[in-house]
C-alpha cells in the first residue's frame, strides 16, 4: 500500500504568488451546452484545481492560482474547448522557489 505523501500539492501551491490581471483572463472556456469529455477531464487534471462544474453542469475556469503549466492547453487543443494565451507581462504566477 502506498504511503501518504508528507505534503500535499495544495500545501506547496500556497507558496506561489499570483498577480491577477482583472478583466483579462488568459484562459476562457468556450460556451457549451454539454461539456466534452476532454473538458470534464480538466476537473481532475488541472494541478491547481482551476476548473469546476457549476450548478448548470457547465465547466468554468477561475484563473486565480493558475500555474500556467499548459495541461489544459494540451488536453483541450483538439477539441477547442478553451481559449488559452499567456498572461500579459508582469501578471500571472510568481514562483517563490524558482
Amino acid at each position: 500500500m502506498p504511503s501518504e505523501p508528507s505534503q500535499r500539492v495544495e500545501d506547496k501551491l500556497f507558496y506561489n504568488r499570483y498577480l491577477v490581471d482583472s478583466g483579462r483572463a488568459h484562459i476562457k472556456v468556450r460556451p457549451h451546452t454539454t461539456p466534452s469529455s476532454r473538458l470534464l477531464s480538466m476537473l481532475k487534471a488541472c494541478p491547481a484545481r482551476c476548473y469546476e462544474l457549476n450548478d448548470k453542469g457547465h465547466v468554468e475556469v477561475t484563473v486565480d492560482g493558475c500555474m500556467e503549466c499548459g495541461t489544459c492547453r494540451v488536453i483541450c487543443a483538439e477539441s477547442g474547448d478553451i481559449e488559452w494565451s499567456y498572461p500579459r507581462g508582469g501578471f500571472g504566477v510568481l514562483f517563490k522557489f524558482g
